[in-house]
């Protein structure tokens, strides 16, 4: 099968308004919360991504129904006996480890393997299983696999050694089901967990404290599927935002939720963009130069976010004046860095830190996206680059972006996707017609 990329046409200024999807980070931890419900759970605008349909296909392995149908996904659960989660769909996304705690809370068993996904560094799941035992879970390990059974999940107090936003899902999830009390403390704080456990409030959970540093929850209630609305995707709409940047121009982002970004606006309007809200609406105006930013740390919410980071890059690459990037979340976060340095960026990476002197102009080049949001930030340079770009890796984008070369185009970025046979010979059929 031959790879697809994405052709992006860059160097002109952006113009437009687009929707921002539903959010992936809170979408794929409420189908996980699914398994938790009787009757049926309808989720309305999650994003049509391969980590949605890979967690479709998860819940189907455990006895659900599960059905998708444009951004609507239905979630039945028909057997109470599947608690295996196949070696394939571990591999297949990182975020998979988010069904240990509910396969826990409702079957009080579960087998799994080690979690895929990007290759950001080590993210050991020993905080995951560390949380569980807590809560009376018995591990073992054995041929590749792990094994977690307990008689019954008893309510803990937890304290976090860092405030991990999947331990924090996964105990919100088994302690919904514990009998008595779970007390979290030093619990991760971001948006998405506030999402979750408010979708498991509405189901009939007693959670409190969700989106501090201290939740608690009541255990021992049964819950009831419901329907509920998927928030909006804080770091797709920042993409958008940083290709605006990039490029220059005048766009806005309706269907966003703003407080939940203030970091990630502040940072740009240090950049030089002139940033506007009003009501889901997100407008930003680029038409001066850009600003150096002297130091950047990405940190847990409320800080600058880890998701972001290669993003801004991005936008600093052009920036008069030098700027610094410090990551501490991930440590093989910067793989796109190389890819950028393609593009003519003038870019030192020492350890966790990258020094990023500002160049006049990115032009455009073969590039791979290596993750994610690295593969986002080479996009959002290759609209303000000059020339034409290159972009593979694809599989990555589809990860957590819907529709990716649509929204590009409401942009005004020419964008194109196919093979790079197909759209050398639709560019160069286009050049002959106009000769």
């Amino acid at each position: 099968m031959t790879e697809e990329i994405l052709k992006i046409s860059g160097g002109r200024p952006l113009h437009g308004e687009i929707s921002v999807q539903g959010a992936k980070n809170s979408a794929l931890p409420l189908m996980a919360a699914a398994l938790l419900c009787e009757g049926e759970t309808v989720l309305t605008n999650v994003p049509q991504l391969s980590d949605v349909y890979a967690a479709c296909r998860i819940l189907n392995r455990l006895g659900c129904r599960s059905t998708a149908e444009g951004n609507t996904i239905r979630i039945v659960r028909e057997s109470a006996e599947l608690y295996e989660i196949p070696d394939e769909d571990m591999r297949a996304m990182r975020s998979s480890i988010m069904f240990l705690g509910p396969i826990l809370g409702s079957m009080k068993r579960c087998t799994l393997t080690m979690p895929g996904g990007c290759e950001l560094g080590p993210r050991p799941i020993n905080l995951h299983l560390d949380a569980m035992r807590a809560m009376g879970v018995r591990i073992r390990e054995g041929a590749g696999r792990i094994f977690c059974t307990a008689e019954k999940l008893t309510g803990a107090k937890i304290h976090l050694p860092i405030p991990s936003v999947g331990v924090t899902e996964n105990v919100l999830m088994a302690g919904v089901y514990a009998e008595g009390e779970t007390v979290l403390t030093n619990a991760a704080c971001e948006p998405e967990i506030t999402d979750l456990a408010n979708f498991l409030n509405q189901c009939g959970a007693e959670i409190r404290g969700a989106g501090t540093h201290t939740v608690v929850i009541r255990g021992g209630r049964k819950l009831r599927g419901t329907e509920y609305r998927v928030m909006p995707d804080r770091i797709a709409a920042m993409s958008y935002l940083c290709a605006g940047a990039a490029a220059g121009g005048e766009i806005c982002l309706k269907d966003t939720a703003p407080d939940d970004m203030k970091s990630c606006l502040d940072v740009l309007e240090q950049a030089g963009c002139r940033i506007g809200v009003c009501g889901d609406r997100i407008f930003l105006d680029r038409t001066g130069p850009l600003r150096s930013i002297s130091y950047i740390r990405t940190m847990p919410y409320p800080g600058f976010p880890t998701d972001a980071q290669a993003l801004i890059s991005a936008v600093l690459c052009t920036a008069s004046g030098t700027s610094m990037l410090e990551e501490t979340i991930f440590e093989n976060r910067f793989k796109h860095m190389g890819e950028l340095a393609r593009m003519g960026a003038d870019i030192r990476v020492s350890g966790r830190t990258a020094v990023i002197t500002g160049v006049p102009k990115l032009h455009g080049a073969s590039v791979t996206a290596m993750d994610l949001r690295g593969g986002a930030a080479l996009a959002a340079a290759a609209a303000g680059a000059e020339g034409i770009t290159y972009l593979s890796g694809l599989h990555h984008l589809d990860r957590g972006y819907e529709h990716f070369a649509e929204t590009f185009n409401s942009l005004g970025i020419l964008t194109e996707r196919g093979t790079f046979s197909a759209l050398e010979h639709t560019f160069s059929a286009a050049n002959a017609k106009k000769c």
